[in-house]
């Protein structure tokens, strides 16, 4: 079953929440994070504001997927997630 687009924003800042205040994260969180903003992508009602900061997630998700030393990258991202938080509150 589908998450609802509540879900899914909920999902999005849980993970983007945990990564802020732990300063670390997995691999599968950030596969996550891809999977669920391709799922909010599509969605022909999320306004253009909303769909630049989910690029801007979702690369940030690559990328520590993609780093060897993904701790160490989140830790280096403190302030953008911190952003992204205040931003997602701010459209849901």
């Amino acid at each position: 079953m589908p998450l609802q687009y509540q879900h899914q924003v909920e999902l999005l800042k849980d993970i983007l929440t945990e990564h802020q205040s732990d300063c670390c994260g997995t691999v599968a969180e950030c596969e996550q994070l891809e999977r669920v903003i391709k799922s909010l992508m599509v969605n022909s009602n999320i306004q253009q504001d909303l769909k630049n900061v989910l690029q801007n997630i979702y690369s940030y998700s690559q990328d520590g997927k993609n780093s060897s030393e993904l701790n160490s990258y989140i830790t280096s991202q403190q302030n953008v997630l911190t952003q992204w938080i205040d931003d997602i509150d701010s459209f849901s």
